[in-house]
């Protein structure tokens, strides 16, 4: 019989031991910068049974494993109590369940940098002897990360379509998890679930380019949150990637409107989704215009995105299929305000003939996108 121990038995107890040795008085630290000095030990010893189980198996480090192994100061009912213990601490430890998102964030943060950091260093750096030691230390965080995030499933943001869904991508990374564990002796190109780049977005770890969040109102409704706390440092529109700078504990960060996954967990843990009047991507888009032209932007208040003044002038912006006569009545703009209206699928129809009239008694100036252009450029 073989001595070889079988791939999925190797993997089952470098998880248990969770990168560290098993003798709960040891514990030492096992992946070391230059590689690892964890030694798979058998329990009872492999001449006298033939056993490669995982029951008999279990990782220790080289001190623990002579002292068991040559010194006799452990016996085997001993040895077989640190996986029991091990076990019972894993579950105690990783099965917490958190009040808030920011709490979990806070567990999950340090072992999504930790597998990161592996990743980038070793593997992508093609130093394959390391990956392959390190690759251990990896299928030890993430069976951690899966039953935190098993267990703290209901904190995460969720929608009925996946595609606008956090919890769908916390499924598709403990699917990675799983497939990630089961096939680490083959190669890459084996794995169908690769590692979900919107995880790291997610818990604010890297920002990832998507699809901006339709509503300015949620955006507005996100700024007065960070008013209140008093974390509101500024905000940047009318750039490629526009973003809300906050302090937070004394460090500035960051939250970019296009980060969709974060942006979507920070909107539902502030409850600040909004019902869509206006397009963020539009009105981000008409900004970037005016800047374009050499202009600046003020907002009066940053609780308001669709106001703006620009030498000036009051631009509000609204989104409207067709502009009408009752729409505009209900803005109650004030003279010589210019209104523009975003919503330019139906071009010059999207301003009906009695919006404009009523806009000539009130003295403000109605604009489509295809008129703005041509009006910027005459305000410079």
């Amino acid at each position: 019989m073989s001595r070889s121990i079988s791939a999925n038995v190797e993997r089952r107890i470098y998880a248990e031991s969770m990168g560290r040795c098993m003798n709960p008085e040891c514990k030492v630290e096992l992946f070391k910068e230059n590689g690892d000095i964890m030694e798979k030990a058998h329990i009872i010893p492999y001449y006298d049974t033939k056993d490669n189980s995982f029951e008999n198996l279990i990782i220790l480090c080289p001190n623990c494993h002579t002292n068991f192994d040559k010194n006799n100061a452990f016996n085997i009912d001993e040895v077989n109590e640190w996986k029991v213990r091990r076990k019972a601490e894993f579950d105690s430890f990783f099965s917490e369940k958190f009040n808030s998102f920011e709490e979990l964030r806070e567990s999950v943060v340090p072992l999504l940098l930790d597998n990161k950091y592996i990743f980038e260093n070793y593997y992508l750096e093609d130093t394959r002897d390391l990956w392959d030691i390190f690759e251990g230390k990896i299928l030890s965080n993430n069976r951690m990360l899966k039953i935190i995030l098993v267990k703290n499933f209901n904190l995460i943001q969720s929608n009925s379509s996946d595609d606008f869904s956090n919890q769908a991508v916390v499924k598709k990374f403990i699917l990675h998890i799983d497939e990630f564990e089961a096939t680490r002796v083959n190669k890459e190109k084996t794995r169908r679930v690769l590692f979900p780049k919107e995880i790291n977005s997610l818990f604010g770890i890297e920002p990832l380019e998507g699809r901006f969040l339709p509503s300015v109102e949620s955006v507005e409704s996100l700024i007065e949150v960070f008013e209140n706390n008093k974390q509101l440092e500024d905000i940047v529109l009318g750039v490629d990637h526009p973003y809300i700078q906050v302090k937070k504990n004394g460090v500035s960060e960051r939250i970019y409107l296009n980060d969709t996954p974060r942006l979507r967990q920070i909107y539902n843990d502030n409850n600040c989704f909004r019902k869509v009047n206006v397009r963020f991507e539009s009105l981000n888009y008409a900004l970037k215009v005016i800047k374009s032209r050499g202009l600046k932007f003020d907002f009066e208040d940053f609780n308001n995105l669709k106001e703006v003044n620009v030498n000036g002038v009051k631009i509000v912006f609204v989104y409207e299929y067709c502009l009408s006569k009752v729409k505009l009545s209900q803005l109650t703009p004030k003279e010589k305000c210019v209104i523009l209206n975003l919503h330019n699928w139906n071009g010059e129809s999207c301003i009906s003939t009695e919006a404009y009239e009523l806009a000539r008694e009130m003295k403000v100036k109605l604009l489509t996108m295809d008129r703005f252009y041509g009006y910027i450029n005459s305000i410079k």
